[in-house]
């Protein structure tokens, strides 16, 4: 592999020193950058950058160049909450909601993650894998670097392992980093509707054994939501799945406030997900802990819900990240550039904050700040050249266009 040597570069974009893990308070609204720059990337990782003035003349004889002039230099966006490897779409659902059915409503008639878990059913694994192969190279042209994908759309012994065992082999395939979670308390399948416990105990007893024994998972989550999965089931299992190592990631406050960040907290869970709907007392749980709050607008946009109150977060010293929740149902889209824009826009974050939130918080969010995030030497050679653009505020202003012209991961430029 040759190395690379990216010139000219108009901005680069979010210098950190290799100390900073995560960025929280008035931190979130800064960010360090070098105008007319240079960097240089050996292998897969970044070992040198500057202004051009400081470009030493051995390396321009050695690399592969990249004339970035007009263009800005930023670290691969990392997605910290996806549910990318599905089967199916359901427009159909869309529709019912255009026509004023609810989340819920669609969900009480077999709709929701029902309807995916029966097109998982019937879709086979060599398929499966095909139609995410797809989705994540349309996230990585949009500038995502690191993903996390869940499985949760199975509700069935073989349904959950099929989606793991996807995921797993997405890895093999890309350049892009992929964590995965093993979502094991998503929905109550329909033959589970009078004994979600027994459920809940198949999850644990006999799947979560086999999800440790095969390497599938990083990670463990469930819906803890009203008409799901209860703060004792959601505990249940976080206690369950510490024994196998595989820490806490998991969907809280979506529409209801009843008692799961606190709990997650006391579980050291590395974050807690959504939150568009929260109590004093969750605020409180959040400030100054470990945890991370995972928001997640795209949801909030197409299902018509409250946005999280990420102000009011970060006044309460919360650690904030942004992700996609990339779904067939509630969210679906993979594009980090509109979350950030969705951040602005509603969620009243500044274009720095949001930028920082979608890339050194979204690698905490994985526990991956010391290899992504950040232009920092040493780390991975994960980054996004832009298309020529006036600036950093530009990406979320002009909304709905893919300002991204190179991907480069792993020190290797994609698709090329």
């Amino acid at each position: 592999m040759d190395d690379i040597l990216i010139i000219n570069i108009k901005e680069l974009i979010g210098i950190l020193p290799p100390e900073i893990k995560v960025l929280t308070g008035a931190e979130l609204s800064k960010v360090k950058s070098l105008t007319k720059a240079w960097l240089h990337i050996s292998g897969q990782r970044i070992t040198d950058f500057g202004e051009m003035a400081s470009l030493p003349k051995n390396l321009v004889e050695s690399c592969k160049i990249i004339d970035a002039t007009g263009k800005l230099v930023l670290p691969s966006y990392v997605d910290s909450h996806t549910h990318l490897v599905y089967a199916g779409t359901r427009e159909d659902e869309f529709e019912m909601r255009l026509n004023g059915l609810s989340y819920a409503d669609i969900a009480k008639r077999g709709g929701g993650i029902l309807n995916s878990a029966k097109k998982l059913a019937d879709t086979s694994e060599a398929a499966l894998l095909t139609q995410s192969l797809a989705r994540l190279n349309d996230v990585i042209n949009m500038g995502t670097g690191a993903i996390e994908i869940k499985s949760g759309y199975g509700l069935s012994v073989a349904g959950e392992l099929k989606m793991l065992r996807t995921a797993k082999a997405l890895k093999n395939q890309t350049d892009a980093i992929i964590k995965t979670t093993f979502l094991a308390l998503h929905a109550v399948p329909q033959a589970y509707t009078l004994n979600a416990d027994a459920y809940v105990d198949l999850m644990i007893n006999e799947v979560l054994p086999q999800v440790a024994e095969e390497g599938l998972a990083d990670y463990v989550d469930a819906f803890c939501e009203e008409g799901y999965f209860s703060v004792a089931q959601t505990e249940q299992l976080l206690i369950a799945a510490a024994k196998y190592g595989l820490k806490p990631k998991v969907h809280v406050n979506q529409f209801n406030a009843i008692g799961g960040i606190a709990a997650c907290v006391k579980h050291k869970a590395i974050s807690v997900d959504h939150l568009e709907v929260m109590a004093a007392e969750d605020f409180n749980s959040l400030a100054n802990s470990a945890t991370i709050a995972t928001l997640l607008p795209i949801c909030s946009l197409f299902i018509k819900i409250p946005y999280a109150p990420a102000r009011t977060l970060l006044q309460h010293d919360a650690k904030i990240a942004l992700a996609t929740d990339f779904n067939p149902g509630s969210s679906p889209s993979g594009n980090m550039q509109l979350v950030q824009s969705l951040a602005c826009t509603q969620m009243n974050l500044t274009p720095i904050e949001a930028f920082n939130a979608a890339t050194i918080n979204g690698a905490a969010a994985l526990e991956l700040s010391d290899e992504l995030g950040s232009i920092t030497r040493g780390k991975r050679a994960n980054l996004i050249i832009t298309k020529e653009i006036p600036s950093l505020t530009y990406i979320p202003y002009n909304v709905g266009h893919n300002h991204v012209e190179m991907h480069i991961l792993n020190g290797r430029v994609q698709g090329l």
